[in-house]
């Protein structure tokens, strides 16, 4: 099987982009990032009014975040694999154009099973775009170049991933706009990004003629899902997380998982390489990412709720609370990209953005209905500060430890692992939150209270003052609990980074590493 490199769109042909085209393509990168992630947030706080509106059921209210998160984490091993074989311009532009198609339909659907539909093709354009964005980035600059690119590309992440629910509570708020404007916000700027990354991004393309392991990519993808489903599904709403149901999902997904390692083992071209798990960097990244996802979006999550039931703030105020998480992140991303681009050490950063990350979580496992707000927020900012030196230095670690033949893959597996801890770590902290809340009920108000385990969300505005006290207390302290669970889990996060060994960053581009790689082994 042979490479045939195809002259890059560019008067240098092969070259390496300039410092000027970099930033220019990574302007449409960073754009595409950000309204493909804000898709799976914006909506967190426009969800009563699009119920109401389209006449949904609560079933419907949890599905329309999961179809997309489902559809974005399956798809996005695929993405990665053809990454290493066809054009990665190419793929990342047809990304975003699935991605206008969704939010379109999405911001115009009449009911919510077209709703739901158009979930699904934003998910799958959203998953494109988050797995090709680091691919692109790998393919452009070199990892000891990298370090002040991904910062910027980690902050625009956590940004997005926190600024969502503000923007969605916000546009609802507002009377001449309201809910189908998270939706439709993202078209103008996703066809921008298409535009721009036309213009400015321009790579050499290798084509290898390969046949993709389709198999192996419906098995991953019916595998996940399975497990994702029953993530989401599993609690007092539909069935216990120990029950017959709930071990039959386990069972299949298990399954499908096992039925895919075997297919992959022996593709020609899997989808996602089980070679790359012998490097021990990729699996500890691995495994720190889906830790890390469990501290990002458990903490956004549940701090929300916690904002607006527990301390009695509106939707948009709950949002703007949200801000100390945002610029922690952002200034330890950025800054310690920069360090990371001036000195080449890196995992300094891991080990210490996985220690803070954990001293937030255990901070604030200490909040209560009666904690202060700006106690509150330096507690988030220290959370942000933890992930932000974590999470895109991950990607970056392992980019690095991998031939460049196998950048697209491992990319996409990170940010696949990632996406599951979120998935997956939202789903179980979640139920163990219904579970406090449940028994913290039934404890102050009697059987009744709690009757089939339902934890069902008060309206904290129909109740009388004694009431709504213990009830924001009762979420205080359950959302306190669920830091300390969380707690624990970050610390392992601590332990996978100290295990990996610190490599030098190479100075080659991946489009360069590719070529010396192939000239190596034409000499053998």
């Amino acid at each position: 099987m042979t490479a045939t490199p195809v002259p890059a769109d560019t008067a240098e042909a092969g070259g390496r982009m300039t410092h000027r085209e970099v930033v220019q393509a990574l302007s449409g990168l960073m754009l595409g990032m950000f309204v493909s992630i804000l898709a799976s947030t914006v909506v967190a706080n426009a969800l009563p009014t699009i119920i109401a509106e389209l006449g949904g059921s609560q079933s419907v209210y949890t599905w329309i975040v999961t179809t997309e998160l489902l559809a974005m984490t399956a798809t996005v091993p695929l993405w990665g694999k053809m990454a290493d074989l066809y054009s990665k311009k190419l793929l990342i532009q047809l990304s975003l154009g699935l991605f206008v198609v969704g939010s379109l339909i999405a911001g115009l659907a009449p009911n919510v099973e077209i709703l739901l539909v158009s979930r699904i093709a934003q998910g799958v354009g959203a998953g494109g775009m988050s797995a090709l964005a680091m691919i692109v980035m790998a393919a452009m600059i070199p990892p000891r170049e990298l370090g002040r690119y991904s910062g910027m590309f980690g902050a625009v992440f956590g940004v997005a991933t926190i600024a969502g629910p503000l923007i969605g509570g916000v546009l609802v708020d507002t009377s001449w706009l309201g809910w189908r404007w998270c939706f439709l916000i993202g078209v103008p700027f996703s066809i921008a990004a298409i535009l721009m990354l036309q213009k400015t991004l321009h790579l050499p393309v290798t084509r290898r003629e390969v046949k993709i392991d389709w198999l192996g990519a419906l098995l991953i993808t019916a595998g996940v899902s399975t497990l994702l489903i029953w993530s989401t599904l599993a609690g007092p709403q539909h069935f216990a997380w120990i029950s017959g149901t709930s071990a039959a999902f386990v069972a299949g997904g298990l399954v499908l998982l096992a039925l895919a390692v075997w297919v992959e083992s022996r593709a020609a071209e899997p989808i996602i390489p089980l070679g790359i798990f012998r490097h021990r960097t990729v699996s500890l990244t691995v495994i720190a990412s889906v830790l890390v996802g469990v501290a990002m979006f458990g903490g956004t999550v549940f701090l929300s709720q916690y904002f607006q039931i527990s301390l009695g703030k509106s939707p948009t105020v709950a949002g703007l609370m949200s801000l100390p998480m945002i610029f922690g992140l952002l200034v330890s991303s950025t800054v310690a990209g920069q360090l990371i681009t001036k000195f080449g050490r890196w995992k300094i950063f891991l080990v210490a953005g996985a220690v803070v990350m954990t001293g937030g979580m255990l901070l604030l496992s200490t909040i209560g209905a009666d904690t202060s707000v700006p106690l509150i927020s330096v507690y988030m900012a220290v959370l942000g500060i933890g992930v932000g030196m974590l999470m895109q230095n991950l990607v970056l670690a392992a980019q690095n430890d991998v031939p460049a033949t196998e950048l697209g893959a491992t990319t996409s597996a990170l940010t696949f692992f990632r996406s599951m801890g979120g998935s997956i770590g939202v789903s179980a902290l979640g139920a163990v939150l219904a579970a406090k809340v449940t028994s913290l009920a039934t404890e102050k108000f009697g059987a009744a209270a709690g009757s089939g385990g339902s934890a069902k969300v008060p309206d904290l505005a129909t109740l009388p003052p004694e009431a709504r006290a213990i009830f924001e207390d009762i979420y205080g302290t359950a959302t306190a609990h669920l830091f300390m669970i969380g707690a624990p889990i970050a610390f392992l996060a601590v332990i996978a980074v100290l295990f990996i060994k610190e490599k030098p960053l190479s100075t080659l581009t991946g489009d360069e590493r590719a070529a010396q790689e192939q000239a190596t082994a034409a000499l053998h």
